[in-house]
């Protein structure tokens, strides 16, 4: 009687928890999308500017990703690349930039920041 009871139990409990844990992360993934979305049609509503600044600095940040395939497991990292651009009135901005502007971006260097509310669009040194 015992086991039947705690089969019964787990045979109960089991789905509503696995639900559970499926709504939250549908849950979480349409949250994300709905932000992302949301900044997508903010910097589109956003006007183009071109300020003076200084390259103040640059930062990488690399992701390792781990993938399964045929029983072999993948490791692959990606770099997103960031610049920090200060403006004459002291504020700063940072945005993501491709690995070939990095490149190109000296910290010290002055120049004309084109952005669209958090997209990046180019600098041209001075």
């Amino acid at each position: 009687m015992m086991f039947d009871f705690g089969f019964n139990l787990m045979s109960t409990v089991f789905p509503i928890i696995f639900l559970l844990f499926f709504a939250v992360f549908i849950a979480f993934a349409v949250s994300i999308l709905v932000k992302g979305f949301t900044q997508y049609k903010r910097n589109n509503a956003s006007p183009v500017l071109t300020v003076n600044c200084t390259v103040v600095t640059k930062r990488t940040e690399v992701s390792h990703h781990h993938h399964h395939h045929d029983s072999h497991m993948h490791v692959s990292t990606s770099t997103t690349y960031y610049a920090t651009f200060q403006v004459e009135s002291g504020s700063r901005m940072e945005f993501a930039v491709s690995g070939q502007e990095y490149g190109l971006l000296v910290e010290g260097d002055r120049g004309n920041l084109t952005f669209q509310g958090t997209r990046y669009l180019g600098f041209q040194q001075m």
